[in-house]
């Protein structure tokens, strides 16, 4: 067993993040540019969620106001996107949200975030699959429903009906694909992107002309429809329109896979920030003008669930343009399955590289500069996801894992911008250092020096040791604070709105101490300036995100977080026998590699 305060010492001990940002050479091969990460974050967003999710979200969640749903999770996924983007240029490394946190936080939480990585793309590929295979089923009557139905059913409540076959099969095959060439898979991505893109285009200019505004304000009694709510824009309330929110999130997940190519790109510090930015412009463009367009061609309440835009065209009376779309759908279906996998080796590489993970996951192949070994493992895992479990469970369960990674980055991109960085550190071997700046015992605190720091009284112009663990300290606050006050909006919404002295006190309590703890937060020093992207009104951008991402993970059902706390079990087993263990002896070994140097003088 390990020694407590050795094993606290690795759960908190960080990468170092080196004056350029950097961690050495790369054992992949850069070969992506500017324009073909834009078009593997555009690819990878741009299918279930505009082809399957938008008529879904309109018919059940929001109606008409789908549109703001969509603008909401947008402005979600804007801010994580910043924040993805000045990580990206400071730490241009393979496993995105993983390596952010393992620099920032330390490598307990590291592994956690990583794990949810996983999970993310597992499941986004998996879920991607399941739409590929509904929307191609809806087109072909349920034959393939009915055909594996009859040949493999399952009667588990918390799985799907059947064993998916064909979500299966597209996994295996795109995965293998993927694992021998990445090159030549991003050109067909570009390809196949700018095709989803032009059919996009001709969906929204083609839904505008047949666009009738009476469909927004429908009167719910004139209707013999089921589950048509109120009627009228908002048919379902403001918080439908938030649990749209919630659900439409789903549909601009992929994005951050750009983050995760940091090893395989040329000039990443200019070009992972610039298309993190530029796919998330073109996708929200997209999502708005087709969610839009589809409520204006016909009521919210006889959407199709499955192939919204082919039955909205079919609708209307223009069946060539039913067919353009059906064959757009299943093109951005596919683009969207290149997009959602293709990350998943990396982050299993990173981890692997790390010891977190089975350390053949991280084996790079020498002709291919690809990790072969994690992609067909990742592509086999993720393709039994795609053919056990229903596309509804699958986007419940994506969303909680993204939420959390998204969280963790903003609070990471607040505690590295008031964060310290010591000699000793920059001195310490394998750039590894033995403990966080939040736990370093090499200062002790004092009443008068913590209330000192707390005010900034004597203006110190650099981060120290106290004034990080105070930010550590009230980030955390803060984390809290945005939970009760999300528990507050979700559970006392009522009574606010009907003025309740309680509700109302509450309210303004949380506020207000939201407000201190964030003032107190910008009164500490910061790191000096740089040239590379960064994060505006840091820590006010990432607090907002933070807020965003724990509301959005509160109006999840608890079956998803039944599951997920599953999949978090089988992940701290694995951390606890292996990857622990390995950290340990690790640490003890480069100890003893600084102690030489150390004793030679050579330090």
């Amino acid at each position: 067993m390990v020694h407590q305060y050795s094993a606290w010492k690795v759960l908190t001990r960080r990468k170092r993040l080196t004056a350029d940002g950097s961690e050495g050479e790369t054992k992949l091969n850069r070969v992506l540019g500017l324009w073909d990460l834009t078009a593997l974050g555009v690819g990878s967003t741009l299918g279930a969620g505009v082809y399957v999710l938008a008529g879904q979200i309109a018919k059940e969640q929001a109606g008409p106001s789908v549109m703001i749903s969509f603008a909401i999770a947008a402005l979600a996924s804007l801010l994580a996107g910043i924040c993805y983007a000045e990580f990206g240029a400071r730490v241009p490394k393979a496993g995105s949200a993983y390596v952010y946190s393992y620099v920032c936080i330390g490598e307990f939480v590291a592994f956690v975030i990583g794990w949810n990585l996983i999970l993310e793309y597992v499941i986004g590929t998996a879920s991607v699959c399941r739409g590929i295979s509904l929307y191609l089923d809806t087109l072909l009557n349920d034959t393939l429903k009915e055909t594996f139905a009859a040949v493999a059913p399952m009667n588990v409540s918390f799985m799907g009906s059947y064993f998916d076959f064909l979500a299966f099969g597209l996994v295996v095959v795109f995965g293998v694909a993927l694992a021998f060439g990445v090159e030549t898979s991003a050109m067909a991505n570009n390809f196949v992107t700018c095709v989803n893109i032009f059919i996009l285009g001709f969906v929204i200019i083609a839904g505008a002309v047949k666009a009738d505004f009476s469909n927004w304000t429908v009167d719910a009694a004139t209707t013999n429809a089921t589950s048509v709510g109120n009627g009228g824009f908002f048919p379902f309330g403001f918080e439908g329109t938030l649990q749209g929110a919630a659900t439409c999130f789903f549909g601009f997940v992929g994005f951050d896979c750009i983050a995760t190519t940091g090893e395989e790109v040329r000039q990443p510090r200019k070009n992972i920030p610039r298309s993190i930015l530029l796919s998330l412009l073109i996708i929200f463009l997209c999502y708005f003008g087709v969610s839009t367009v589809l409520t204006l061609m016909l009521p919210y309440y006889v959407q199709d669930v499955n192939a919204p835009l082919p039955y909205a065209f079919e609708y209307v009376g223009w069946p060539v343009a039913m067919w353009i779309v059906t064959i757009g759908g299943l093109v951005g279906l596919l683009a969207s399955l290149f997009g959602a996998l293709f990350p998943l080796p990396r982050v299993m590489y990173s981890m692997a590289q790390d010891g977190l993970l089975f350390r053949f996951l991280g084996k790079i192949s020498p002709r291919y500069q690809v990790p072969v070994t994690g992609s067909i493992v990742a592509a086999l895992f993720t393709a039994l996801f795609a053919g056990l479990f229903d596309l509804a469970q699958l986007v419940s369960l994506l969303s909680i894992g993204t939420l959390l990674a998204y969280s963790v980055v903003a609070i990471s991109i607040t505690i590295l911008r008031y964060m310290e960085y010591s000699e000793s550190e920059e001195q310490t071997p394998q750039g590894i250092s033995e403990t966080s700046s939040l736990t370093s015992r090499s200062e002790r605190f004092t009443w008068s020096s913590l209330c000192t720091q707390l005010f900034n009284v004597h203006r110190a112009p650099e981060p120290n040791q106290i004034s990080t663990r105070i930010v550590g300290v009230l980030t955390t606050l803060f984390c809290l604070l945005s939970l009760g006050l999300g528990v507050l909006l979700m559970q006392g919404y009522s009574a606010i709105s009907s003025g309740k002295a309680w509700a109302l006190t509450l309210l303004i309590l949380l506020l207000v101490l939201i407000a201190v703890v964030l003032l107190l937060t910008c009164l500490q020093p910061r790191e000096p300036r740089s040239r590379l992207f960064r994060v505006p009104f840091v820590p006010v951008v990432p607090a907002i995100s933070i807020f965003i991402n724990i509301y959005l993970m509160l109006q999840l059902d608890s079956w998803t977080w039944i599951r997920f706390g599953v999949w978090m079990i089988v992940g701290l087993s694995i951390y606890l026998f292996y990857g622990l263990p390995n950290s340990y002896r690790e640490m003890r070994r480069q100890r003893s590699g600084w102690q030489k140097l150390k004793y030679s003088g050579d330090l």
